[in-house]
């Protein structure tokens, strides 16, 4: 009885495959190096492949729940850090945060609400979290903290969280009188603030923001790079010690202009302008890549501000765009980018050198692997890949990183875990 060699059982692999018998990981438990030889031989596509992992995060302890999550981070210890609006949560969802005599009670009488008496809680479940939550790579909260304190603003609307590379914690804020941008240590203690709460004179103010939405630390240069924003039409970046500005600029490298603009129109010629700055990350290489998000595109610059390319995803997508965030994959040269599609409740694969979308995954509703408002992307160490929600959301879930495969539908789906 002859056996099979290792490399047969590669090529058959990726055959099965394609034909949907097997698994990614199945290739890699033979071979995955061996395995990419003979698509690559074909000429056919690779993308990163992914499965949800039902069972991350752990349960919240405290009866917590979140509202909508809106930021997203992994730190060096591949610990991940969310931020979520404590305001957005249901009063049906926090009893033990409000006083019976505090509520207006619809169940007293039916047709005729009512306000009970009594200063204890209306029941045990549930209550409001931190803002600011911390998991470790099992799924457990491991730090919590965040919220108004003594020597700077927070946020009316929380938007966005960044831990940089020295270990530091940033935030912004999209209400309508957020224009500063905060710095803490992980623990929470107040370090920096950039731009005063409500004080903003347009996309060329250099002292205060308006509407920020993400912060990005390039360590090279130890700069932080602020997508600005909601009310601003900019990318600006400052010293990440001291607070100092360094440079700002608009579409395609241009000054901003806040003058009025027409809704978008996928047939009308690209905008001049941008259209809700909601992300911009910095490659290794040296390249600044900015969420144009209603506007349905990336724009590529180099670090200086000039400007390289751009490209359309989903361009037909209306109202709140089709680029919600950005995140590398985590090889060494950073092949690919996932971007996150807000509206069609998706992730797309993009391969970084092209910007050309590759395959996506992901689809509308509640369950593990589904989306409401897929707003922030983060990859771990491992490659993991990491998604919040905002609106109803608020959640935030893991999927496992399972190698680089041929590339066999333009829309995967949900990516439900092959092996149960």
């Amino acid at each position: 009885m002859h056996l099979p060699t290792a490399n047969q059982l590669r090529v058959a692999g990726v055959a099965l495959f394609v034909l949907g018998f097997v698994t990614a990981q199945d290739i890699q438990d033979a071979g995955a190096q061996g395995a990419a030889k003979p698509a690559a031989q074909a000429g056919g596509k690779q993308a990163p492949i992914f499965e949800v992992d039902p069972f991350w995060p752990k349960p919240l302890p405290n009866h917590w729940v979140t509202g909508s999550t809106i930021g997203l981070s992994v730190d060096d210890q591949d610990n991940v850090w969310t931020i979520h609006r404590p305001n957005t949560v249901d009063a049906n969802f926090k009893a033990a945060d409000l006083k019976a005599s505090e509520a207006v009670d619809d169940e007293v009488q039916p047709g005729a609400p009512g306000r009970v008496s009594g200063s204890d809680p209306i029941g045990a479940c549930c209550k409001v979290a931190p803002p600011i939550l911390v998991y470790d790579a099992a799924g457990n909260v491991v730090s919590h903290w965040g919220g108004p304190g003594a020597g700077y603003e927070w946020p009316d609307s929380n938007h966005g969280v960044t831990v940089d590379h020295k270990g530091n914690v940033w935030i912004a804020g999209n209400g309508g009188k957020d224009t500063q941008v905060l710095k803490f240590t992980k623990a929470g203690k107040f370090l920096l603030q950039l731009g005063k709460h409500g004080v903003h004179n347009g996309s060329n103010d250099t002292q205060n923001f308006w509407q920020p939405t993400k912060i990005f630390h390039e360590p090279a240069a130890n700069e932080v790079y602020i997508s600005d924003g909601y009310g601003n039409r900019r990318v600006i970046i400052f010293d990440a010690d001291t607070g100092a500005y360094k440079r700002h600029w608009g579409a395609y490298g241009n000054k901003p202009d806040d003058a009025k603009m027409p809704p978008y129109s996928p047939s009308a010629p690209p905008s001049k302008q941008f259209s809700t700055v909601h992300c911009v990350i910095v490659s290794d290489d040296g390249f600044v890549y900015v969420c144009d998000r209603v506007n349905d595109r990336i724009q590529v610059f180099r670090k200086d501000g000039s400007f390289v390319k751009e490209a359309f995803i989903d361009k037909n997508t209306y109202r709140s765009g089709s680029v919600w965030d950005l995140t590398f994959s985590r090889d060494p040269q950073q092949t690919y980018i996932y971007a996150a599609n807000g509206v069609d409740e998706k992730i797309n694969v993009l391969l970084r050198s092209t910007l050309e979308v590759l395959t996506s995954f992901g689809d509308g509703g509640r369950q593990p692997g589904q989306f409401f408002g897929v707003h922030n992307l983060a990859t771990d160490s491992k490659g993991n890949l990491y998604t919040a929600e905002t609106y109803t959301g608020a959640r935030v879930q893991r999927f496992i990183y399972k190698g680089v495969g041929p590339v066999t539908r333009a829309n995967q789906g949900v990516v439900w875990p092959q092996r149960r």
